[in-house]
């Protein structure tokens, strides 16, 4: 393994790590579609064991909501945190932990004999199915970083969604089948044989994570992970839960801690160096708020049909839990269908308009279900729901994917589902509120009177996003996701990037016009900056940059100009050497994903080196870290010029650009060559900074000023 700061001629790009063939294939998908399903499914699954316990256990109906919302509060603090942990130590070792949790939930679960030990059963299944998402996710984009993949294929990140949304809608069908036949504790045995499974097929199917255990001294564990955070977060949700719980009866002293725990969260967050709860990123990234939000209420109306409608079938109409499964079959039909077609779009915001309003549609019309109702319009009812489930979830998803970083896309996921957990819980105390007096069609209609203002706020919320709209405008023109970044193609013209000619040019002081200065290719070196998989997934149009680099590339090539990749990548003695403090490789440390040695961090395989090409491997942000020795090569080659580009532009673009200038460099920036994750801060860097230091030029200006110098 290479030293800190090597320069080597040439670098072989490492295939270490890199999936052959299919790397999407059912090996790798099925353990992380099973492991992400175990969660909804014991969600749903119960709603029909309802009755039964408390037949079983002689308590009331009304008794048991505290098995639905014992695994929601778990599961809405187990999820982010899953996820962090799954950054710091590893998804495949969180996943395979959370399984094997679920095997030992199954177990306890079938041999209780009470609500306690039910509860238990419960929280330690809420705890284990809680790594499966995040986990998964992670996984995924770790697998399409290794393949050079700009971002996993669409239908992979939708078979997540899909195998989610429609277990959720067809557990509680399973569920009836399973009661009906085998009675209450079906709900929890199931788990041993699908854990089983999806405990082999991940052992078997998904690589060992790449990095070792990194513990270290439990403070310094405690400040990565920010256990105060997490113990934080957990209390005002508990406290949250109590107090909906506890309705219609308002208990005003959990809703206090619950507030004053939050605002003490946020305190402490705002001054975390490696917060578990970003408050800064949750109020600087509306459209990811605005996700949870509009995730949260979804999965809020979804939940209180789910559980509110099988207790009146089961209750008020008098069917068995077989009966009331098998009526919710088509709501999961319809789920799988809806989640697998807006999987298959790019867009996003129509698919969630759609939603809310089916939603809103499906509200109305429970207000008039009732003990006279045919079966058959109950059942039309329950269908708009399951479209409902089906949208939101994918596309939720989807926006996630696109809005959060990608270092904490773990934690970030997590907090997605935490929200509809929150939703869940709620849902919980609306039905529980409901037929606090008994299961009654008034009850019902109560229910869906809330549901009707919830999706009326769903609806508003997505038609005025604005950030949806452009979503959809920038990715609907882009190649589809998971698509390999393709090497320079003499034949094919993405669009260029347009390059102001007011500011590309430098000012004449004695005349006041604009020219360029020719440059002599001699003395000239190319800076290929950070194009590496782990960084191409978080750029916008990585293809069209990356086909860019490409022409400048063939440019140096036919005109003898030097060629320099720079690349980020860590040791292990350099991932220890990062103090807590530094913050943007702290945090890149904890989530493993600059490790040197990986298909990601290699310099990309469209861009090949040859043998009087320089490497540097960097690691902090700026092509001239203290301990590279690229001075030395340039002087050594009498390189007076540089043309820089590269990713991100806030990043190695801009620290290297400004330490260039200090040392007297002619400077020459190809903006087409050039992305940022925020194409706000690209475009000001580009018009207002840079300008004063450097040409700002594109790719087919290269050839006309290297001839001017002729």
């Amino acid at each position: 393994m290479p030293s800190a700061g090597d320069t080597r001629t040439p670098e072989r790009i490492s295939e270490a790590g890199a999936p052959r063939g299919n790397p999407f294939g059912a090996r790798f998908v099925a353990p992380l579609y099973l492991g992400a399903s175990l969660n909804p499914v014991n969600s749903s699954i119960i709603a029909t064991a309802l009755v039964a316990i408390a037949a079983a256990l002689h308590i009331p109906v009304g008794d048991t909501a505290i098995l639905i919302s014992s695994l929601y509060l778990t599961s809405a603090l187990a999820q982010p945190a899953a996820g962090r942990l799954a950054e710091e130590f590893g998804p495949r070792r969180i996943f395979v932990a959370g399984i094997t949790l679920v095997l030992v939930a199954g177990i306890v679960g079938s041999l209780a004999h009470s609500l306690t030990a039910l509860i238990v059963a419960r929280v330690l299944i809420g705890a284990g199915t809680s790594a499966g998402y995040p986990a998964a996710m992670l996984l995924i984009r770790r697998r399409a970083e290794q393949a050079g993949h700009a971002a996993p294929p669409r239908e992979v990140l939708g078979g997540l969604s899909i195998t989610g949304a429609a277990t959720v809608a067809v557990g509680p069908a399973i569920g009836g089948l399973l009661i009906g036949g085998a009675g209450w504790r079906a709900a929890f045995w199931i788990n041993i044989p699908v854990a089983a499974v999806a405990l082999f097929l991940a052992l078997a199917g998904i690589a060992r994570d790449p990095d070792p255990l990194r513990f270290g001294s439990p403070r310094a564990l405690a400040s990565r992970i920010d256990l105060l955070g997490m113990l934080g977060f957990g209390g005002s949700l508990t406290a949250l839960m109590i107090f909906l719980d506890a309705l219609p009866r308002l208990d005003w002293p959990a809703l206090a801690a619950a507030l004053v725990l939050a605002a003490a969260l946020a305190g402490w967050e705002l001054r975390a160096a490696q917060p578990f709860l970003d408050v800064r990123l949750l109020v600087a990234n509306g459209a990811l708020t605005r996700t949870y939000l509009r995730n949260g209420l979804t999965l809020m109306g979804t939940y209180v049909i789910l559980y509110g409608l099988t207790q009146w079938l089961e209750v008020a109409r008098g069917l068995s839990a077989y009966q009331a499964g098998l009526m919710l079959m088509p709501m999961g039909v319809l789920t799988a269908l809806a989640a697998r077609v807006v999987s298959r779009r790019a867009a996003v915001r129509w698919p969630l308009i759609a939603c809310a309003v089916l939603l809103l549609v499906g509200a109305m019309a429970t207000l008039f279900v009732g003990s006279g109702t045919p079966i058959a319009a109950v059942i039309c009812v329950t269908a708009v729901f399951g479209l409902t489930s089906g949208a939101g979830t994918v596309a939720n998803q989807t926006v996630l994917y696109q809005e959060a970083p990608a270092a904490a896309l773990g934690t970030a996921s997590g907090l997605l589902r935490t929200f509809g957990y929150i939703g869940s819980i709620a849902s919980a105390a609306i039905t529980g509120t409901a037929f606090h007096r008994g299961v009654s069609d008034s009850g019902l209609h109560s229910i869906a009177w809330v549901l009707v203002a919830i999706s009326a706020l769903v609806l508003v919320m997505t038609v005025l996003d604005r950030q949806l709209a452009r979503a959809d405008l920038h990715h609907t023109d882009q190649p589809p996701a998971g698509a390999r970044n393709p090497g320079p193609a003499p034949s094919t013209e993405p669009t260029r990037t347009e390059i102001p000619r007011t500011e590309s040019r430098s000012a004449d002081m004695t005349t006041g016009t604009h020219t360029t200065p020719a440059l002599d290719p001699a003395r000239t070196a190319l800076l290929l900056m950070d194009f590496q998989p782990v960084v191409l997934g978080a750029v916008p149009d990585p293809q069209g940059v990356l086909a860019r680099a490409g022409e400048a590339l063939d440019w140096a090539r036919a005109h003898g100009a030097h060629v320099v990749f720079v690349r980020v990548a860590l040791t292990d003695k350099d991932a220890a050497a990062v103090p807590a403090h530094n913050k943007t490789f702290s945090q890149a440390v904890a989530a493993g994903y600059l490790t040197d040695g990986t298909a990601a961090t290699a310099v990309h395989e469209s861009l090949k080196a040859e043998e009087d090409d320089l490497t540097v491997r960097k690691t902090r942000i700026s092509a001239f870290a203290s301990d590279t020795d690229l001075r030395a090569e340039l002087r050594a080659r009498n390189v007076d010029t540089l043309v820089l580009a590269g990713l991100s532009t806030s990043g190695v673009v801009l620290t290297t650009l400004r330490q260039a200038a200090d040392e007297d460099y002619r400077l020459f920036l190809l903006a087409d060559a050039t992305a940022d994750p925020d194409p706000e801060v690209h475009r000001v860097l580009m018009e207002k900074v840079f300008p004063h230091q450097a040409e700002i030029i594109s790719t087919a200006d290269l050839a006309a000023l290297s001839t001017a110098a002729q």
